[in-house]
């Protein structure tokens, strides 16, 4: 078997896959001038070299008929795993069905008949290596452009944030803020990558949009029983902790939290995720607590999240939600 060393960075390789020693040579001394030739003699040993060299493959050839699986279930691993690799089946046989399947399910890029013409069989590597490259350039553009619009995503909800709780208490009231996504910085919290497979920007614009509305609803929902029901700093804590599911218990003005995660919900969740009541929850004890002039200080202990119940900041930086949002 003939692999790349792996303490150099090595060209764009194709992958050759046979279990027939005269092909694995023959294929060498014909492609070998064009690309580096990693081969393998059977599926399970050419899905251990994908995934040892799965990055600095540009092709994969397999051949149909091998002991134990068949080469289309090789293509098929390499189209769900690497992508980026052009893949093309080769056999000797006349497989017309296994061939329009792997043709129909976009496992193959191309079909070549055994034995191979010299020429043609360069000239369809060489395509194949070209086909490899550009698909690598577009999906370092598409990286990028998901990197903006992520950042982009992530400024929204922490605008959106500020927007929710200055309709909700006041513009002037930032408390909320800052002591909110303190919480999803603890979580860890990061906007994850939209599935541009289902949805294009006017559909993330759309479920976001929706996203943050029915949780906005939620918490002014939420503030209002608080409003009513709750007579003390207590109370709106006992709220809190009441919840299914909520995580939290209740040491008298101090609130102990098992998952950090729940903090993030809201801003680490997928668009498709409607946020919880317990979420909503959170942050309406926090506009409850802050029209008492209090708020919740947050600290890690081992798993544990504390939050202690003390007096509210008077005073924020005019440029504490641009730094929250370079922050996330």
């Amino acid at each position: 078997m003939n692999e790349p060393t792996d303490n150099q960075a090595a060209p764009p390789a194709i992958l050759f896959v046979d279990d027939e020693a005269t092909a694995v040579k023959y294929f060498q001394r014909a492609i070998g001038s064009l690309a580096p030739v990693v081969t393998g003699g059977s599926v399970e040993e050419g899905k251990a070299l994908l995934e040892r060299h799965g990055e600095s493959l540009a092709v994969l050839v397999s051949d149909q008929r091998m002991p134990g699986e068949y080469g289309n279930e090789l293509l098929r691993h390499a189209r769900e795993k690497y992508p980026h690799i052009v893949r093309i089946l080769t056999t000797a046989y006349s497989e017309l069905e296994a061939t329009v399947q792997a043709v129909n399910e976009g496992q193959i890029h191309r079909y070549i008949k055994k034995p191979w013409d010299i020429t043609a069989l360069r000239m369809e590597m060489k395509q194949a290596l070209e086909i490899s490259g550009l698909r690598r350039e577009r999906d370092q553009l598409l990286r990028e452009k998901l990197g903006v619009i992520q950042r982009q995503s992530q400024a929204a909800r922490v605008g959106m944030v500020r927007a929710l709780c200055g309709s909700l208490v006041g513009a002037e009231r930032f408390q909320p803020v800052e002591t909110y996504l303190s919480g999803a910085a603890l979580a860890g919290a990061r906007t994850p990558a939209p599935d541009w497979a289902r949805m294009d920007y006017a559909d993330l614009a759309a479920a976001e949009s929706g996203r943050g509305a029915a949780f906005g609803h939620a918490v002014a929902r939420r503030l209002e029983g608080l409003r009513q029901g709750a007579a003390s700093e207590a109370a709106a804590l006992d709220a809190l902790a009441a919840l299914p599911d909520a995580q939290v218990r209740r040491e008298g003005n101090v609130l102990v939290w098992s998952d950090a995660g729940s903090f993030g919900e809201f801003m680490a969740g997928p668009v498709s995720s409607a946020v919880s009541e317990r979420h909503a929850a959170w942050l309406a004890v926090l506009l409850w607590l802050d029209q008492a002039g209090l708020t919740v200080q947050l600290r890690r202990e081992g798993e544990l999240v504390v939050g202690s119940v003390v007096p509210a900041s008077q005073s924020f930086g005019g440029d504490r939600l641009a730094v929250w949002i370079e922050q996330f």
